[in-house]
């Protein structure tokens, strides 16, 4: 099976884990956050979160920067971002606009951008989708493609990881859903 490079937008506690997983089955994996602090702890083995041990982190390769300029080198580009909500319960999307818009910038053609975030319905396609097509000048569902797998991580459960879970993914088109399927099926044992 062909590994297609990967970049993971966002190394939280839903990212970093995603990147881990995929690191361990051989893809090449960019890791990309735009804290500094961030890049420097999980290059030196540190993770904030506890969702992995220096024994993990240093027992798989990835790429982490800060710099955004890594997207250019991913053909699936992951983005993980928090979507908390306010005191009326409404989701802040501000963080998943400003990361979509990054990588719009960065985007290539052929690429597919998957959302990992928990969103409402409409939220890939109505608000992400524009953002990528302003900010890289190409064509939703002609030059990038969009797909969608809501996170399912319960943060510091060793039992159940993103690898012993049931995984959802769906893709804007055929083409699309197939290459999820072939990819997070790589990495998850639960189906």
């Amino acid at each position: 099976m062909h590994k297609p490079p990967l970049c993971i937008v966002g190394l939280g506690y839903v990212g970093l884990p995603l990147a881990f997983a995929f690191a361990r089955k051989g893809y090449a994996v960019h890791g990309y956050d735009i804290n500094h602090e961030r890049i420097e702890e999980l290059q030196n083995g540190q993770d904030r979160t506890r969702e992995l041990s220096e024994e993990q982190l240093k027992s798989i390769q990835i790429l982490y920067s800060d710099d955004p300029a890594v997207i250019t080198n991913a053909s699936i580009v992951v983005i993980a971002m928090p979507t908390p909500v306010d005191a009326e319960n409404k989701p802040d999307l501000s963080m998943l606009e400003h990361a979509t818009q990054t990588v719009g910038q960065y985007l290539h053609k052929g690429a597919i951008v998957v959302y990992e975030s928990t969103v409402y319905p409409g939220v890939t396609e109505d608000l992400c989708g524009p953002i990528l097509e302003r900010a890289s000048g190409l064509r939703c569902g002609v030059d990038f493609t969009l797909g969608y797998s809501p996170e399912r991580i319960n943060p510091g459960d060793r039992t159940h990881t993103v690898d012993k879970i049931v995984k959802v993914v769906a893709g804007q088109d055929k083409k699309t859903t197939d290459a999820l399927v072939d990819l997070y099926g790589s990495i998850v044992t639960a189906g």
